[in-house]
């Protein structure tokens, strides 16, 4: 359920109103918008809550009953407006939102690989620098990253090139040091519905990149995006990596009409990762043009500058001599495709 107020509701009513849902053992979280406030109700006892009468109440336009299961991921939490998230400047989303691309190494090898990956990046226009410090993998005898080293890495490229950090978090124990030394918390698909991590993940003050998991629907997907949100942290971008299907010639199935539906369905940013979807170089840029044309906020990518050496998927990573080029045939895709947007 949504509380929806005017525009010029005072502080003290709005406070008034928050006072009487929590009174019912309901929990609420807040969200001041440009021009309006709202508030969502938590575990609620929809039939008590309705018994308030809150759209009589001082300072509310109307209350909005929301159906679907996940009650703070739900478009109409803002107004049917689309959400920006903030990533140390760099926006994601929102109105008249700006194609984004993320780009990095999958794996922090080397402080060496790591800031020559980095200035490729911020040359061919990147947004932000991605990086795994600590790598999630099939194989317990696969290269698991650098932890904390690879954090101070990705720190100094971040030093040098001026790009925000976007890293992985695989465990509860690493928070602390990921917020410290990142600008922006990855989930990987492996961890999509590790609860208590997102829980976590949620009382941090750091944007978050949700991958969706290998098998998610897009319920399961915006429910585990609702751990965190419910924990307190609205900045979340959602991301579509591909999921399993037999019939595919690619790694994954890159889940193209996920990015329109999840639009349909969240105010939150949506972005794609082709590199994981085709899991060999030739198919990735096809991949990422075909996202930045149905819609896509931004994308993530991998590169390396030896990607036949790389501890972690190199057949997929994207040579540092052509990923000016690949950028810029991305963005004119994602340039045209706004723009039709808008035409129409």
């Amino acid at each position: 359920m949504l509380v929806i107020f005017h525009p010029d509701a005072t502080g003290p009513q709005i406070e008034a109103v928050i006072l009487r849902i929590t009174q019912t053992g309901s929990g609420t979280q807040r969200v001041d918008g440009a021009e309006q406030t709202i508030v969502g109700v938590i575990d609620a006892d929809r039939d008590h809550i309705a018994s308030l009468e809150l759209d009589a109440d001082p300072g509310v336009d109307r209350v909005v009953p929301v159906s679907s299961p996940y009650k703070l991921a739900h478009r109409t939490r803002h107004g049917d407006q689309p959400y920006a998230v903030d990533v140390a400047g760099v926006r994601f989303g929102g109105p008249d939102p700006a194609f984004r691309l993320i780009l990095g190494p999958c794996a922090v090898e080397s402080r060496e690989q790591t800031l020559e990956a980095a200035r490729a990046c911020v040359a061919a226009g990147a947004d932000l620098l991605r990086g795994g410090a600590f790598k999630p993998r099939t194989s317990p005898y696969a290269f698991q990253g650098l932890g904390l080293d690879g954090l101070k890495i990705l720190a100094e490229a971040r030093e040098e090139t001026g790009l925000p950090v976007v890293t992985e978090l695989t465990d509860l124990r690493d928070v602390e040091a990921v917020v410290e030394y990142a600008d922006c918390i990855q989930v990987g698909a492996r961890n999509m519905q590790h609860f208590p991590l997102l829980t976590e993940i949620g009382k941090t003050s750091l944007p978050v990149l949700l991958k969706r998991g290998m098998g998610a629907s897009i319920d399961d997907f915006l429910l585990a995006a609702e751990y965190i949100l419910t924990a307190g942290n609205a900045n979340v971008l959602l991301c579509e990596r591909g999921i399993h299907a037999g019939a595919t010639p690619a790694r994954s199935c890159l889940d193209l009409a996920a990015v329109t539906v999840l639009k349909e369905h969240t105010h939150l940013p949506v972005i794609v990762d082709p590199s994981h979807a085709a899991g060999r170089r030739a198919l990735v840029e096809p991949l990422a043009m075909a996202a930045a044309a149905c819609g896509a906020d931004g994308l993530i990518v991998e590169c390396h500058p030896d990607p036949s050496n790389a501890r972690c998927d190199g057949p997929q990573a994207i040579t540092l001599d052509t990923l000016g080029d690949f950028c810029t045939r991305v963005r004119a895709i994602a340039a045209t495709a706004a723009g039709t947007v808008a035409a129409a």
